[in-house]
């Protein structure tokens, strides 16, 4: 009867173990499509020029949350709280043969732990923002650094006030410091920090 118990017992864990394995969630990274929109600024992400990054959510499958800029998907991550646990983070891996600044490639996203980022460099992101450029080596970054500027940093290196700063915007995105762009960074960091306290 023991035996029998304990055979029973086993096959039911064996069951379990199974049910765990085929619900485990898909968080490959999603290609970006025409109807893609940033998280924060709800805009069409192929519109923006610059890296891009996706964040994948714990019980949201197959629909990652997009940023227009590397940035602000590394200052939503940084956010105290999350609406749900972070799985896993892409960027586009700006090295890659077919990466461009306008156009940053497809099929070239790379985790974003394992990437090097060049921080501080003459380029901005998709708003108009400084960008945090991702690469796939340290070599490939550290080209873009001297051609650039910036400097080249993993993400533990990076600091919160790099990413979560107020920053003047400047360039095609942006309107200067006081313009439209400038306004809409403001309300993403105020979103930012609404979504921490709630």
């Amino acid at each position: 009867m023991t035996a029998l118990r304990l055979t029973v017992a086993a096959a039911l864990m064996l069951g379990l173990a199974g049910c765990k394995e085929e619900m485990a969630q898909d968080i490959s990274p999603v290609e970006i499509s025409a109807q893609t929109l940033g998280h924060f600024c709800q805009m069409n992400l192929v519109e923006h020029p610059g890296p891009k990054a996706q964040v994948h959510l714990e019980a949201v499958p197959g629909s990652p949350l997009f940023f227009s800029q590397v940035r602000d998907a590394i200052a939503f991550a940084r956010a105290p709280e999350q609406i749900a646990p972070i799985l896993a983070i892409y960027v586009n891996d700006m090295g890659a043969d077919a990466a461009t600044w306008d156009v940053p490639g497809e099929g070239n996203w790379i985790d974003a732990e394992g990437a090097f980022y060049v921080v501080g460099s003459a380029r901005e992101g998709g708003m108009g923002a400084p960008e945090t450029v991702p690469f796939g080596t340290r070599p490939e970054a550290e080209a873009f650094a001297s051609a650039d500027g910036g400097r080249v940093l993993t993400l533990d290196e990076i600091t919160d006030d790099m990413v979560l700063a107020p920053v003047e915007m400047t360039g095609e995105a942006g309107d200067g410091a006081d313009g439209p762009a400038a306004d809409d960074f403001e309300d993403r960091l105020r979103a930012l920090s609404r979504q921490a306290e709630g």
